[in-house]
């Protein structure tokens, strides 16, 4: 399974996932952290581009649909989840925090259904919430089955705080269904300092070793046995007893892999190879993986963004190869790049569709050859009617994507002076050239809607204008356009400077629009660095 969602999550959870059918869940939800996630575009030459629009807002209020949902909860069968949500109503009162969490518990409540017995979830979250969603899991989950609190240090620095700490780490809550969960440890390799640091002692040959204890942890008495090793000296063990059977020490002896102490009051301890050594074993403290530096090639421009090895790490420790990964909140897909990466299945969801179209592109940039299922965008212009008619602005950002082109500003926010969206591309001596995308989701459109295109590609000094429509045109509409002339490009020839196109025509592709050199026309995010075949599963390993 391979398949992406457009919509929400609580209803495709319901509607399209299985019982106990998915073996991981990663979610990384807003943070009720009442800030606009905002995404800044760049042309084709670097510079920031006049492209900058809300990815979306991280704000809830208590309202209609969040009293629906809190009525909805009190009388699904987890009573203890119930509960907790009308203790916290009481505390909280009818607020925006309460309004997050009933939105939270729900969905959680299904996360909790589709994991297999031997699933897992990880949710990430910031200390905005944190206390409150911990209580709301042990709820859910019950707290027998808390696992571990993981802090992601996600920055190294943060000097704007004023009298205050800087906030540079993340928390994970990490949840099992049962105790029967799968568990891969993840190791961290050691740099080349922390090498010479931790193994201290040189071998002949070269080879870097410490030495650690043979003392058994517990008392086990059938490991309690004298040793007379290779120099002849009798070593006698722990009251708890030696940490391996005879056969076992007898080997280590063999390879030469005992140090014998110096002192006759001293301990037999074994020799740690530092080449044999995995790594260290992941604690709870993630320190190791760092930002998306401005310039990393994994970088797409999307606010929230995670790095691929945070989710490589999670991925790797609790599941295996051909198991599912469920992600309900999936903004660019970080978490099913890490799943196809890692010879996974997967589910990524998302309610908006810009999100869903960078995915999309995401995926096939690094895995050329691809095949996966989209749900919820329209394949049809009947669907394509039903998205305007349901939400203009997705349809926006649904329709700009069917042209590739960048939104611009945020369709929610004032006026954008006519203009939708953005295409750069790069023409004659690689100067960038803009054209402004307009959308209409009318069911009707005029000779005046081209007009005003025409004076907009004018005032902008923009090279070409498309004219993107879920109506079909009039002539008088077309007859506009023509009057527009043509922009002329000495290496690629003509292109009409005004350029209807029908949601219909980009669906089957018998329409798109025309401008020089296509091919290398900046995209709506950064394309992503496609992945090696036959990539294994990392050791992830510190930078």
């Amino acid at each position: 399974m391979r398949a992406l969602y457009f919509g929400d999550n609580l209803d495709i959870l319901r509607e399209h996932v299985r019982d106990e059918s998915v073996d991981l869940v990663y979610l990384d939800p807003p943070f009720n952290s009442k800030r606009d996630y905002n995404l800044l575009f760049k042309t084709p030459k670097g510079q920031n581009s006049d492209a900058q629009i809300t990815a979306f807002e991280d704000s809830w209020h208590w309202g209609e649909q969040a009293e629906t949902e809190y009525s909805e909860m009190l009388h699904q069968s987890n009573t203890e989840v119930a509960g907790m949500i009308e203790a916290l109503r009481r505390f909280l009162g009818e607020s925006d925090m309460l309004a997050y969490l009933t939105m939270m518990a729900n969905r959680l409540i299904e996360l909790r259904r589709v994991l297999k017995p031997t699933g897992s979830l990880y949710l990430h979250c910031d200390p905005t919430a944190s206390h409150y969603l911990k209580i709301v899991l042990d709820a859910v989950f019950g707290p027998v089955n808390f696992r571990n609190e993981i802090t992601w240090k996600r920055t190294f620095a943060h000097g704007n705080v004023g009298r205050n700490f800087g906030s540079i780490a993340d928390i994970l809550f990490y949840y099992t269904k049962t105790d029967e969960y799968v568990w891969n440890q993840p190791f961290s390799q050691l740099t080349a300092e922390e090498v010479d640091e931790k193994y201290p002692n040189v071998d002949p040959d070269g080879r870097r070793w410490q030495s650690v204890t043979l003392r058994n942890p517990g008392q086990r008495p059938n490991l309690h046995y004298p040793y007379t090793a290779a120099n002849g000296i009798t070593y006698h063990p722990h009251p708890n007893g030696w940490s391996c059977n005879l056969e076992r020490m007898q080997k280590y002896d063999r390879e030469g892999r005992l140090h014998f102490p110096t002192k006759s009051s001293g301990a037999l301890r074994l020799k740690m190879y530092a080449d044999d050594s995995q790594g260290e074993r992941v604690q709870n403290i993630w320190n190791d993986i760092g930002p998306i530096g401005a310039q990393a090639a994994e970088r797409l421009g999307y606010p929230t963004q995670k790095p691929l090895a945070l989710l490589e790490r999670i991925i790797t420790a609790s599941s295996n190869p051909g198991d599912i990964v469920l992600d309900p909140f999936c903004g660019c897909g970080t978490a099913v790049h890490a799943a196809e990466k890692l010879g996974r299945r997967w589910i990524g969801i998302d309610i908006t569709h810009l999100a869903v179209s960078l995915i999309e592109r995401r995926m096939k940039d690094a895995f050329p050859g691809i095949t996966f299922e989209v749900h919820g965008t329209p394949k049809d212009h009947a669907g394509a009617r039903n998205l305007a008619e349901r939400d203009k602005y997705q349809f926006q950002f649904w329709a700009l994507s069917l042209v590739n082109a960048q939104p611009y500003k945020s369709g929610k926010k004032g006026a954008d002076g006519g203009t939708d969206g953005l295409i750069y591309f790069q023409d004659d001596k690689g100067a960038a050239k803009k054209i402004v995308v307009s959308v209409k989701g009318g069911e009707s459109v005029t000779r005046t809607m081209i007009a005003d295109l025409k004076n907009t590609v004018e005032r902008e000094k923009a090279a070409i204008g498309l004219f993107v429509t879920l109506a079909p045109p009039t002539q008088p509409m077309i007859t506009e356009a023509a009057s527009a002339g043509f922009y002329e490009s000495p290496l690629h020839g003509s292109f009409p400077k005004i350029q209807i196109l029908t949601i219909e025509g980009l669906l089957d592709g018998r329409e798109q629009p025309r401008y020089p050199d296509m091919a290398r026309g900046a995209h709506t995010f950064r394309q992503a660095k496609r992945e090696e075949e036959g990539t294994e599963q990392p050791k992830l390993l510190r930078e």
